[in-house]
């Protein structure tokens, strides 16, 4: 499935609950490195950009960013439109000196940004390991796409979770407060309204296992009993035991990401990691 079914407004509430969780070293390993590195981060971007942040995600991380760059125009960019707003709103209210453009739009595709900002250094802002979401061939068009709308010579702040242990990495999809389980079965709830159909999430049971040969977590919708599902005219049916394949999350070692970046367009300006190399924060620049 593509990961943007994830993220109504109830998947993006509860993927904000994911990243409170124990399990889930992601977020606060991503955290602890733009405390650390932001001053350097800075200094490098300059000043008077424009940030513009690839799915408006936890409010915390960019509240870093705007304090520390201080960028002349702030785009958050989502398609959760509903999540958009109230972000954008929480923002303005604590910035008020700053200039928020909220873009509704579909990170998969090519977009335009508000023509306010087409005059202005661009920095891109794509934390969370979001970029893991997509297959590699996929991610290097997403970068691709993020070049050209970023333009030659534009910055791009990009989160990256590395392979590590198989155990460490299938428990942060399998949190035992269940939050991620609940965030997987919202994926048929959104879907279920978009195309107007009756799904029974309760009927899905939720699975994450490590692949080591694609380097990625796998995460699956699993039937517990049989089912149909009916599509206007059309019935579909799931067998107990069947399974809907629902997202990956690739994970790199340094050297593969940086060979995707250079593929998406992009060459690395510097890289900074954790001590026990589980996360890593690429700063790439447009060529």
């Amino acid at each position: 499935m593509s990961a943007k079914y994830f993220y109504d407004q109830r998947g993006s509430e509860l993927f904000e609950a994911i990243t409170q969780l124990p399990e889930y070293y992601l977020t606060r390993t991503e955290l602890a490195l733009l405390d650390r590195h932001l001053p350097e981060i800075a200094a490098t971007v300059g000043a008077g950009v424009c940030l513009v942040e690839y799915g408006s995600g936890s409010s915390q991380k960019i509240r870093k960013l705007l304090e520390h760059i201080r960028p002349s125009a702030y785009v958050p960019v989502d398609i959760s439109r509903a999540h958009l707003e109230e972000t954008a709103g929480a923002l303005h209210a604590d910035y008020p000196w700053l200039d928020i453009l909220p873009t509704c739009a579909d990170l998969t595709q090519p977009f335009e940004l508000p023509q306010r900002v087409s005059e202005l250094p661009k920095v891109g802002f794509y934390p969370g390991s979001s970029i893991g979401n997509f297959q590699p061939a996929k991610a290097v068009a997403f970068l691709a796409n993020v070049a050209a709308t970023l333009g030659s010579g534009s910055h791009l702040l990009v989160g990256v979770d590395r392979k590590k242990a198989t155990a460490t990495l299938e428990a942060a999809y399998n949190d035992e407060a269940g939050i991620t389980a609940e965030f997987n079965r919202n994926l048929l709830t959104h879907i279920a309204g978009i195309l107007g159909v009756d799904i029974d999430p309760g009927r899905f049971t939720h699975r994450a296992i490590y692949n080591p040969q694609e380097g990625c977590i796998q995460m699956f919708l699993d039937v517990s009993e049989p089912c149909r599902i009916r599509l206007g005219k059309q019935q579909i049916t799931f067998a107990a035991g069947e399974s809907i394949h629902t997202e990956n999350s690739y994970k790199y070692d340094a050297d593969e990401f940086v060979s995707l970046a250079r593929r998406g367009g992009f060459t690395e300006v510097a890289a900074w990691t954790d001590p026990q190399q589980w996360f890593s924060v690429f700063l790439l620049r447009a060529l």
